[in-house]
């Protein structure tokens, strides 16, 4: 844990030292005043807690944070506690009171890292939760055959006579067990997109886009052209989007 010290009383600076070394921490400076510190923070890369005595020989360290965006965690020390309010709208994490009890400093740096453990699980949760897995490949049925086909060479699906079908990149349809709403949501949305009922069309398959009658557009692609492929008037918007 890298740890900067803001004191201005040298043998109380020292006696902090040894505390935070004696807990695993990594002081890498102590700094005596506001303008050492300001010019400290501008010139280095920023620790992961500041523990900040709040009355220094130039003035009142909070001084450091309106000066300079500092996203370090901070532990404010002093012998006062009138300016405890003010410490904790900004980012501290805790407001310990001189001399500083070596429990009460172990507990501080304890809440720094369960709050910092909790941000990273958090953060990693989330991209879980967020980064969904698309089909990358389909299976099909060809006769006696079983057929892969990536998703990268599709045309588009289509759903008609009560079947749902896949149409591969030279034009041949195949029928899929799966219904266009799971398929759907098996695709990727950035590569491919719902524009009515019947057909979900892909993005590199579009050849041509017109305008068709009541608002809506016309979709030609590729090589598939056995029924017409128009963009229902309530995805009109979200279609053009989609290609923009």
């Amino acid at each position: 844990m890298r740890i900067v010290i803001i004191e201005d009383e040298k043998p109380s600076a020292r006696l902090l030292k040894r505390k935070v070394e004696a807990l695993n921490g990594s002081v890498l400076a102590m700094l005596g005043s506001v303008e050492e510190a300001v010019h400290w923070f501008r010139t280095n890369e920023h620790p992961e807690i500041i523990l900040a005595d709040i009355q220094l020989s130039d003035g009142l360290s909070f001084e450091i944070f309106e000066q300079l965006t500092i996203k370090s965690a901070v532990i404010f020390t002093t012998a006062y506690d009138e300016y405890a309010l003010k410490a904790f709208k900004l980012n501290s994490i805790d407001y310990l009171l001189k001399p500083v009890d070596e429990a009460e400093l172990k507990n501080a740096l304890e809440k720094y890292a369960l709050r910092h453990m909790k941000s990273i699980v958090d953060v990693e949760s989330l991209k879980k939760l967020y980064q969904k897995e698309y089909k990358k490949r389909f299976t099909v049925k060809a006769g006696n055959y079983i057929k892969i086909i990536d998703a990268s060479d599709i045309e588009c699906f289509y759903s008609a006579y009560k079947g749902t079908y896949l149409v591969q990149g030279e034009g041949r349809a195949f029928p899929l067990e799966e219904s266009l709403d799971a398929l759907e949501r098996e695709c990727n949305p950035e590569d491919f997109f719902r524009v009515n009922r019947q057909f979900i069309v892909a993005m590199k398959a579009i050849k041509e886009i017109s305008v068709y009658s009541n608002s809506r557009l016309r979709v030609f692609l590729n090589n598939y052209s056995e029924s017409e492929i128009v963009v229902s008037r309530e995805r009109v918007q979200a279609f053009k989007q989609w290609i923009s």
